[in-house]
């Protein structure tokens, strides 16, 4: 991809913080536990999408504490919009459910964007309400 050929090119950067920002659905009306476990497998998929395309950000990432945020979004139209957007700029990952609790199988719940530099995911997410 081509975020992984930009830094083994051009080195880290010095573009401020690192952050991961994860997108919840609200509008599926799922548990808190539920929440939970989506987000938790959005961090690690993010978490190791950006290992395989930007190492030396995962592992600085990891240094800096592994900041995650998580907020919210009100429908899948809002949810895809997002998505969309995003996906062109900066490494994201989106979660489909399993189907085994509460959710029809194969509906997305949450993506993770990152982790990456916190002023660029910013630019998506930096009005967003807090889940």
């Amino acid at each position: 991809m081509i975020f992984g050929i930009f830094e083994r090119v051009f080195g880290k950067g010095s573009e401020g913080e690192v952050k991961q920002v994860i997108v919840v659905r609200t509008d599926l009306k799922m548990g808190v536990g539920k929440i939970a476990g989506q987000v938790g497998h959005a961090a690690v998929l993010g978490y190791k999408k950006v290992t395989r395309e930007f190492p030396s950000l995962a592992e600085r990432w990891e240094e800096e504490g592994a900041r995650k945020v998580v907020v919210k979004v009100g429908s899948e139209k809002e949810f895809f919009s997002l998505y969309e957007k995003v996906k062109c700029r900066l490494p994201c990952a989106l979660v489909h459910d399993a189907g085994k609790t509460q959710i029809k199988a194969g509906t997305p719940t949450c993506f993770a964007i990152g982790p990456y530099y916190e002023k660029e995911i910013d630019e998506f997410t930096k009005e967003m309400k807090l889940l």
